[in-house]
């Protein structure tokens, strides 16, 4: 869901006065009313019956057919996984059509969250015992648990909320995120800057709207110059007692387990999902929208590309269990001293 704290809602809207407004009042709405009225948009799995949502890859066929969604925007291709309950908008690239919808139903979404006038939101709202370092910015509708202190010269925008007994240092920015209890950050780290989301490639570079939020529970840590981007729609999430080394870059979308480990110079692509006691030595790479299962433990500069069970071990790139990683090492040495017995 968008939440409205951090990005102003347009609507609610009529689907006809929409894609009017859009410029695409061409497109034909399937078994659906000209006067349907959109309350928001939402992913797949969590849309109600009067918001939006997107399906614009087969990957996305099974969550299209369980949506509870009132509207879908589709490709020709899904129209027959579209649910009974559902109206279908088909398009040949509803990325592109979708994207224009959020603009309409969210405007100026990037510039409202930088300046911040969000006179709705009320004052700032402090329990006892917080310390407020120099040069320290509180936006509107801010709140603050007991206990917590915030370093010198960080910036907190509108309607972000920080439990207690947290540990916010100098020089951080925090935007579109709800913080636990005893999280920390290190100087200089980012949370609910924009996600990297574009359509058009090498083209026009459209930008996707970036939407969601982050969430951080209870006792995360996170080291100092990382970045934390916000969801493109749905959550960016960091699980409890995961603790994030300095410079590591997680996209919009991730989701982080319970009690992870990411070492330094990490970098999860958008989409990836790190299950609960995954272990990431320095330099990891992911390629996005793929899942490492719990308890794995990928080894420093692995470059994962695919989905991975349970208690894997990687190494490598690409990534592959470590045990065919050091044979195929093993081969190379024989073959580069001339041992033709392997």
């Amino acid at each position: 869901m968008v939440d409205t704290r951090f990005h102003r809602f347009a609507g609610p809207i009529a689907i006809g006065e929409l894609l009017a407004q859009i410029g695409k009042g061409d497109l034909v709405v399937d078994l659906a009313d000209p006067n349907f009225v959109v309350t928001g948009a939402n992913e797949l799995e969590l849309a109600e019956p009067s918001e939006i949502a997107l399906a614009a890859q087969p990957a996305y066929t099974e969550d299209l057919r369980r949506t509870g969604a009132g509207l879908v925007l589709v490709t020709s291709a899904l129209i027959d996984a579209v649910p009974a309950g559902s109206a279908a908008l088909v398009a040949d690239k509803p990325h592109m059509i979708f994207a224009a919808i959020l603009e309409a139903l969210y405007p100026a979404s990037t510039k409202s969250v930088i300046a911040a006038i969000r006179e709705d939101l009320g004052a700032p709202v402090y329990e006892r015992d917080v310390t407020l370092g120099a040069n320290v910015v509180v936006g509107p509708g801010v709140e603050i648990g007991r206990g917590t202190v915030i370093g010198a010269n960080t910036v907190i925008s509108a309607g972000v909320t920080i439990g207690r007994n947290c540990v916010i240092g100098a020089n951080c920015t925090i935007d579109c995120a709800h913080l636990g209890n005893d999280v920390v950050l290190h100087a200089g780290v980012r949370v609910g800057t924009e996600g990297f989301g574009w359509l058009d490639h090498g083209r026009g570079n459209q930008k996707i709207p970036q939407l969601g939020r982050v969430i951080i529970q209870d006792r995360v840590e996170i080291g100092a110059n990382s970045t934390i981007d916000r969801g493109a729609l749905g959550d960016t999430v960091i699980g409890d007692g995961t603790k994030v080394d300095n410079l590591v870059q997680i996209g919009h979308n991730c989701r982080i387990g319970r009690n992870c480990l990411i070492a330094a110079m990490s970098g999860l692509s958008g989409s990836t999902i790190v299950e609960d006691g995954v272990l990431m030595g320095g330099g990891v790479g992911t390629s996005g929208h793929l899942r490492i299962g719990a308890g794995s433990v990928v080894h420093g500069r692995a470059a994962v590309t695919k989905d991975w069970p349970a208690g894997s071990k990687l190494a490598g790139a690409p990534a592959q269990d470590i045990r065919d990683f050091w044979r195929e090492i093993a081969v190379m040495r024989k073959l580069s001293k001339g041992d033709k017995r392997g």
